[in-house]
């Protein structure tokens, strides 16, 4: 299914926001994650299913002040 990560549409076999993560080489990075701009804990990626032009963000944490 193709959908949009960080502005790039790319196309993915995923089904679940994890499955996605994995499959973009996120799986062990410490990051924050949305979907259709709502923010999704770790705990519920594996139960956010993706559909088809959905928005997906991954956000690194920055350090300094």
């Amino acid at each position: 299914m193709k959908v949009q990560v960080n502005g790039e549409w790319r196309e993915l076999r995923a089904a679940d926001l994890a499955a996605a993560l994995s499959e973009l080489g996120f799986e062990h990075a410490v990051i924050a994650t949305a979907v259709n701009d709502e923010f999704v804990p770790v705990g519920g990626r594996a139960t956010l299913a993706l559909s088809e032009g959905d928005r997906i963000e991954v956000l690194a944490p920055m350090q300094g002040g």
